[in-house]
């Protein structure tokens, strides 16, 4: 399984010419990657969760700061499996309490529309609503992007029935997008690390020479390594069955709680490498190690992840856990 090495190259140049560029969005627009994954007959380009990946990856490792993953894999997403029509606005996803409200949504205050899910006295139910609509106060998380308060009257919303199904594969979505973007970011700081340690001369000679860093760097690599071996297991369970494997939710936390613990031991690693210079505001490496930690909380906390997978395996019948480890 592999994306066109083609369309891989469109998208790295795009984001490396423009990843800072206010007409960003407009440009990938332009290029049919903003609704990546869409249905053709509604607008989208009818690409796969591969491709999205892809998109995610690079627009993290170019630090561009965009509701790709909310507006497509998300909002949109839910809205087409609902059987709601979906139009070019720019779109995030949250789910309400009892009391019509969600806290830390991801760019509400920045989106055109808000699609809202919540479990009324029949079931669950889903609502695009303007977001002129809706109570929204700022917020943001450590990297500065968007995570918003929204509030919602729920007797005045008129909603859409959607089923539990619809409403787990959400969270799944949710969790996976998380992981492949703090997979992306922990990528980039091994580069940065590795980087650093060849060109920065101690003592006459490169840091790369001294064990105590060759560790420090082996450990980073290890890990990142490790949580993308998970996420990426999870992502092609999730395509080769439609997000219909057994073992999906089991997989995804697995991947989740990986790329969770790994933030913490690439994160320590690479300021330790990088030392004095890598806690300033002008090296670059506080964007992608801020951005691992920001992400690998959000759509659920590394403990709530930690729970599914513990759970998933106490509760496996004899035998069980093997089966969700292969499949």
């Amino acid at each position: 399984m592999s994306v066109d090495p083609a369309l891989l190259d469109m998208m790295n140049a795009v984001f490396a010419e423009h990843a800072h560029d206010p007409t960003l969005w407009q440009r990938l627009d332009e290029l049919g990657l903003v609704r990546l994954t869409g249905a053709e007959e509604h607008g989208g380009s009818g690409a796969g969760w591969l491709e999205a990946a892809a998109l995610l990856d690079a627009s993290v490792r170019n630090g561009a700061r965009i509701p790709l993953a909310e507006h497509d894999l998300l909002a949109c997403w839910l809205l087409e499996s609902s059987g709601v029509p979906v139009d070019a606005a720019v779109r995030t996803v949250c789910m309400l309490d009892k009391q019509g409200r969600a806290s830390g949504v991801p760019w509400a205050a920045a989106a055109e529309r808000v699609v809202l899910v919540w479990r009324g006295d029949g079931g669950f139910q889903v609502a695009d609503v303007a977001t002129r609509d809706l109570s929204i106060t700022p917020g943001t998380n450590l990297i500065g992007e968007p995570r918003d308060e929204v509030v919602a009257d729920l007797s005045s919303l008129q909603g859409s029935a959607i089923g539990l199904a619809a409403v787990t594969g959400l969270r799944l979505r949710s969790g996976l997008v998380r992981s492949i973007q703090v997979c992306a970011a922990l990528d980039r700081v091994l580069e940065l690390c590795i980087e650093h340690v060849r060109s920065r001369v101690q003592f006459g000679r490169p840091l790369s020479k001294f064990q105590a860093v060759q560790n420090l760097v082996s450990d980073t690599a290890a890990e990142a390594a490790l949580a993308r071996a998970a996420t990426e297991a999870a992502l092609t369970a999730a395509v080769t069955s439609d997000w219909s494997a057994d073992n999906l939710e089991f997989l995804v936390a697995v991947a989740r709680s990986c790329a969770g613990h790994a933030t913490s031991v690439v994160v320590r690693n690479a300021h330790q490498v990088h030392g004095a210079i890598g806690t300033t505001r002008e090296h670059r490496l506080h964007e992608f190690t801020r951005a691992a930690l920001a992400w690998r909380s959000e759509f659920g906390s590394v403990q709530y992840w930690d729970n599914q997978v513990t759970d998933s395996a106490m509760y496996a019948s004899a035998g069980g856990l093997w089966g969700l480890i292969t499949g």
